[in-house]
C-alpha cells in the first residue's frame, strides 16, 4: 500500500495542501503546533473516517470555513483507490470512494489501511480499559468492516438496554421486554467478543517475539484477552449462549444501577512482563518496548490478513525512544510506507534511508527540504 497524493482544503491549519510522494519514508519537520500531527490525522481520517484526537467533525475545519474536504489516492496491489471525504459545520460528512458516494462510513474500511504510533499510546499499558478496547476496535475494523457495524449496531442496543433499565426503575411492568433487549444484544456481542478474541490470539505471538528482540531476551511480553463476560465455549453460538446467561444473571443489579453490567463495552486486554502485571510494575521503558511491540505486531497482523502493509503513522515518537528501539522501528522502513513528525529532522538518525522526503513545515506551510 503506497500513498501516492494528499490534499487538504480548509483542513485545522491547512487551506490548500497539495502533496505527492513517491519514496517508502517521509518526514514532516516543524517546531509544535505548526501542523505536523494535522496531516497525519488527515490520512488516519482518510482511513477510518475519524480523527484519532477528537470526536467532532467540527473541529477539524479551519476556523472561519463551513466546509472542508481531504483527498488521497493510494496504490495497493488491485489497483488504485481515490478516497474524498467531505467535513461540514453544519451537516454529517460525506465520502467519496472511486468517485461513488458511500452509504455508510464502514464502507471506507479496508480502502486505506494504517497504523499510528503516538506519545499517547503510552496509555495502551496503564490508560483505561477504554484504551485498550480502542486499540483493538481501530485495528480490527480496519481489516473487518462487518465488525465495524457490529460495533455500531451493539452501542445501539446497549443505549436502548441502558434506557429501558431505567425506565423500569419507574415503570415495573416494562420488565417483560427484557429479554428481547439481552438477546440483540447477545447475538451481537458474542460476534464482537469472538473477533477480538482471534484478533489478540493473532497478535501476541508476534508481538512476543518482537519484545524478545526488542529486550534482547530479557523480558517475556505475554497479551491476553479479559473479556466482561464469563464463558467456556470457543464457538459464536455458544459465547452467545452464556452472554445471555450472563446478562440475565444480573438483571436485579443492572435494574439498581441502571445500567449494563455485563458485556463487551466492558471488555480489557492484560499484559504482563516476565509474568508480572504491567500496568502495576512496568516501567517506563518497558512500556515504551511493549508499546512499540504492539504497533509492530499489528503491522504484521494486517500483512498476513490482507496480503498489504498499511501505512505507519509515526507522531513524534523518536524522541520517547532509545537508539535501539529506534534501530528496531527503521526495521520497518524498507516494507511499509511511513509518514513521521520531527521537531528536527538534522536529529534523525544518521543511518535511516537516504531515498526519503523531508517537508519543513511552518505555520500551516508545507515545502519539500
Amino acid at each position: 500500500m503506497h500513498l501516492k497524493e494528499l490534499n487538504l482544503v480548509n483542513y485545522r491549519n491547512y487551506v490548500n495542501l497539495e502533496l505527492s510522494f513517491s519514496s517508502n519514508l517521509i518526514i514532516f519537520s516543524g517546531r509544535n503546533a505548526q501542523g505536523k500531527t494535522n496531516i497525519l490525522e488527515s490520512i488516519f481520517l482518510l482511513c477510518t473516517g475519524r480523527s484519532h484526537r477528537t470526536p467532532r467533525d467540527s473541529e477539524l475545519v479551519l476556523w472561519g470555513e463551513k466546509k472542508s474536504m481531504v483527498r488521497s489516492l493510494v496504490e495497493k496491489k488491485e489497483g488504485p483507490s481515490l478516497i474524498e471525504i467531505m467535513l461540514s459545520l453544519s451537516n454529517n460528512k460525506k465520502i467519496k470512494i472511486n468517485s461513488s458516494i458511500a452509504q455508510r462510513i464502514g464502507e471506507l474500511m479496508g480502502h486505506m489501511n494504517s497504523v499510528l504510533f503516538s506519545p499517547e499510546d503510552l496509555k495502551l499499558v496503564k490508560g483505561s480499559p477504554r484504551e485498550r478496547r480502542r486499540f483493538m476496535d481501530i485495528e480490527i475494523s480496519q481489516v473487518k468492516p462487518k465488525y465495524f457495524y457490529s460495533l455500531q449496531q451493539y452501542n445501539r442496543l446497549l443505549n436502548h438496554r441502558n434506557n429501558l433499565l431505567k425506565e423500569i426503575n419507574q415503570k415495573s411492568s416494562l420488565r417483560k421486554t427484557l429479554p428481547v433487549w439481552d438477546e440483540q444484544i447477545a447475538k451481537v456481542g458474542s460476534y464482537v467478543i469472538m473477533q477480538r478474541l482471534e484478533f489478540i490470539n493473532s497478535i501476541k505471538k508476534i508481538a512476543r517475539e518482537i519484545h524478545d528482540q526488542i529486550s534482547l531476551g530479557r523480558e517475556s511480553l505475554e497479551i491476553r484477552y479479559n473479556p466482561s463476560i464469563n464463558f467456556d465455549s470457543s464457538d459464536e453460538s455458544g459465547i452467545m449462549e452464556e452472554y445471555l446467561e450472563n446478562l440475565e444473571s444480573n438483571h436485579e443489579e443492572d435494574i439498581k444501577r441502571g445500567r449494563t453490567s455485563k458485556g463487551c463495552h466492558r471488555d480489557d486486554i492484560s499484559i504482563y512482563i516476565n509474568d508480572m502485571d504491567a500496568r502495576t510494575f512496568a516501567s517506563q521503558g518497558q512500556q515504551r518496548t511493549t508499546v512499540l511491540s504492539l504497533k509492530l505486531s499489528e503491522i504484521e497482523m494486517m500483512f498476513r490478513q490482507t496480503g498489504e502493509y498499511p501505512l505507519l503513522l509515526l507522531d513524534d515518537v523518536m524522541s520517547e525512544l532509545d537508539k535501539y528501539r529506534q534501530a528496531k522501528l527503521l526495521s520497518y522502513f524498507d516494507k511499509v510506507q511511513t509518514f513521521m513528525t520531527v521537531t528536527d529532522y538534522s536529529e534523525l538518525p544518521k543511518d535511516m534511508d537516504s531515498n526519503m522526503e523531508i517537508y519543513e513545515v511552518f505555520e500551516g506551510k508545507v515545502a519539500r527540504v
